[in-house]
């Protein structure tokens, strides 16, 4: 499972865990935070009333006076009022009133004068001078037919308690409020819930890029790919730089060992031809051995002298990881200076340069430096291959998407054991005449300058005999 997915359901886990657990905690608190406001405005109702049944309950007409005619007239009132999104037409009060034995003496229902309430929490308490409250259920086997009944003491002159009124009001009056605010706890911890995880989707997608743009730098640095570093944010922008930094640090170290040991390996061969000569040339000979031996240590020198230029140019290009200035460059000059660049050896070799340029090709971007050194390169193979006389051609035309630079021989052609070797360092072929070799570092070079500016390099055999080597290069977007 991706780090990505991890992430995402942890958090996804915790978040659905706490918003569930959260929306539980409101929705149980609704119902109660609600009911306790009900049970705090029946306390008042309940001691305001009690103050206006006094003098009738103390003169003994609490169920046939202005009291109970007004608590009567009320339920006849139409109250047309609204609140918040519910109408509310008529009274839902009862109110009741017993005596100092807890006796009803005034019921505004009319159901219950003449009962003993003396038992109940409401009248009871009350009677001893405590808090009375009490929630009913009017009918036993329904839960939500409770009914809540707040109690308030009726004191004579003396603070005598000689009777106690109580407001009763049922539950599910307050129902409604109740249910729309669970409903609104509900869907707005839905829509938290829906964002929160939106919003740790995002992330881990985030995080799962960061760390994937990273692992595939590591790949491909790890396969021997010229990588670029990737573009972080935050830590992983910091990991992306020491990653870089322990990269450069040992590809430097692996490429010196490499390429010392190559090199060591490489020079034996001119060095003992050198030394051999050199020893020849001690002892006595004629003119036209010794002409003939420092002739050879004149060529291995020179040699040895291509072969380091060559592996400093190839170990610059290689270890380019991108072009740091490229600049828009007409691939047509370019040819142009490698061919006048070339013109002196081809001469001495007796060939002749054939150029043939496509008009209207657009720039490409890349450094003007290389290109012109890989296709010298390219020119210069083709002059080692080519029998005296004839032509090397260079042919620059687009491609589709690219531009190509060909440059076509008539030489021997390649054979089919060196076709996959061609571009190995150090790896050349005999030159037809002489047999001698190159230092086998000009067409990793062109390779190498090929893939720093996005195409790739190739050679293969022509019909008609000899070889066609090319560089591609993509065109600008």
């Amino acid at each position: 499972m991706k780090i990505g997915l991890r992430i995402f359901l942890g958090y996804f886990l915790i978040v659905a865990i706490t918003g569930l657990l959260l929306a539980q905690v409101f929705v149980a608190q609704v119902k109660p935070g609600v009911r306790q406001a009900m049970e705090d405005t029946l306390v008042d109702t309940a001691n305001v009333l009690a103050e206006l049944a006094t003098d009738d309950l103390i003169e003994g007409r609490i169920d046939s006076g202005d009291f109970a005619r007004r608590v009567r007239a009320m339920a006849g009132r139409d109250y047309g009022a609204q609140i918040w999104g519910f109408g509310k037409r008529t009274s839902q009060y009862r109110i009741y009133v017993t005596d100092a034995r807890g006796i009803v003496v005034f019921d505004s229902s009319g159901r219950d004068v003449g009962r003993d309430y003396s038992r109940w929490n409401d009248v009871y308490l009350t009677l001893r001078g405590r808090y009375g409250a009490r929630s009913t259920r009017s009918e036993y086997a329904d839960p939500n037919s409770t009914v809540m009944h707040v109690a308030a003491p009726i004191r004579d002159a003396g603070g005598r308690i000689i009777g106690v009124l109580t407001v009763a009001k049922p539950n599910s009056a307050i129902a409604p409020f109740i249910e729309r605010s669970q409903r609104s706890v509900w869907r707005w911890g839905a829509v938290l819930l829906g964002a929160s995880l939106l919003i740790g989707l995002m992330a881990a997608w985030w995080l799962s890029r960061q760390l994937g743009a990273l692992r595939r730098y590591a790949n491909a640095v790890t396969a021997g790919e010229r990588a670029t570093l990737p573009r972080t944010a935050g830590e992983f922008g910091e990991l992306g730089l020491a990653l870089e930094t322990m990269r450069t640090r040992l590809e430097g170290k692996q490429y010196v060992e490499q390429y010392v040991h190559t090199l060591t390996h490489e020079m034996k061969s001119p060095l003992a031809a050198i030394r051999g000569s050199a020893e020849l040339l001690e002892g006595p000979l004629d003119d036209a051995d010794r002409v003939r031996f420092a002739a050879t240590i004149r060529a291995q020198s020179e040699r040895l002298s291509q072969m380091i230029d060559k592996m400093l140019a190839l170990a610059a290009v290689e270890h380019r990881q991108r072009l740091e200035h490229p600049e828009a460059l007409s691939l047509a000059e370019v040819v142009a200076d490698a061919a006048a660049q070339c013109e002196p050896r081809l001469s001495q070799a007796g060939l002749r340069l054939q150029v043939d340029v496509a008009s209207g090709l657009p720039d490409v971007r890349g450094d003007g430096f290389l290109l012109r050194q890989a296709v010298v390169n390219l020119i210069e193979n083709a002059v080692d291959f080519s029998p005296a006389g004839e032509v090397v051609e260079v042919r620059l035309h687009g491609d589709g998407d690219r531009q190509r630079v060909d440059v076509r021989d008539r030489g021997p052609g390649i054979p089919d054991y060196a076709m996959a070797r061609v571009f190995e360092r150090f790896y050349s072929l005999p030159r037809p005449g002489n047999g001698s070799r190159s230092s086998g570092l000009g067409l990793p070079f062109v390779a190498e300058v090929a893939a720093l500016h996005g195409g790739e390099a190739s050679l293969g055999n022509r019909d008609g005999g000899g070889a066609i080597a090319t560089l591609a290069l993509p065109r600008p977007l």
